[in-house]
């Protein structure tokens, strides 16, 4: 059990678009607060590495929505304080996917699959739950759609360059064989963006009360500084 948030807040979310931070960064504010970490990205993710043992099409709707529904995620603790920027472990009924789901083509799945209303649908009743008791959750719709009533929200964007340079990176510390190059990051991320912006259901958007944080000249330490100052004064009415 997480011990009480140091501030009084029992729910903060953060959302922005894919090499902006707010993974890294919502990792550290939740054990700053002490309360669970909600990455729903890592919900998508690991859906579609379920399709793709399965054998559902990333673009079968209705098959990748029976899927979610009875999608058997758990998320376990954050690391140790001395990993501040380590993976939560994943798991996915008995078997752990924290690695296997940070991927580039796993990465590319989770986009496409969370672009489907069907899907999209499915998961929000289990991000609603995982989050019920208090979290930091963070992902691209926190404030608009899944928890559009919560009272701390902020949006992390960065430069592109500076988006795929650290998409790149975290590829790297990951990947089996050759590291992608930066250009091919760079357009890999355009096309997310796009997709991510112009999707139906749920899209990639700024909540109009969340406070906008641009990490581009910023280290993840001086972001949850800004975060925190945030916290410390009084929520939004």
């Amino acid at each position: 059990m997480s011990a009480p948030s140091k501030v009084g807040v029992q729910l903060v979310v953060i959302d922005g678009p894919a090499g902006a931070g707010k993974t890294t960064i919502a990792r550290r504010l939740a054990r700053h607060l002490g309360l669970p970490l909600l990455d729903t990205g890592a919900i998508y993710r690991a859906l579609a590495l379920v399709a793709r043992r399965r054998g559902v099409s990333w673009d079968d709707e209705d098959g990748l929505a029976r899927l979610a529904q009875d999608l058997p995620i758990r998320f376990g603790g954050l690391p140790a304080p001395e990993e501040p920027d380590a993976a939560q472990t994943v798991w996915v009924g008995d078997d752990e996917v924290t690695t296997e789901i940070r991927t580039a083509e796993i990465a590319e799945g989770a986009s496409r699959v969370s672009a489907l209303p069907g899907v999209r649908r499915a998961l929000l009743d289990l991000q609603r739950a995982l989050g019920a008791k208090g979290c930091v959750a963070e992902g691209r719709d926190m404030g608009t759609v899944v928890f559009p009533d919560a009272p701390f929200k902020f949006f992390v964007t960065a430069a592109l360059g500076e988006r795929a340079a650290r998409r790149r990176a975290d590829l790297g510390a990951t990947a089996v064989g050759d590291q992608p190059s930066l250009a091919l990051v760079r357009a890999d991320l355009e096309s997310r963006d796009a997709r991510d912006s112009t999707r139906s259901a749920a899209p990639l958007a700024r909540a109009d009360d969340a406070v906008v944080i641009d990490t581009t000249a910023l280290d993840p330490q001086g972001v949850l500084d800004l975060i925190l100052r945030r916290l410390h004064g009084p929520p939004r009415s």
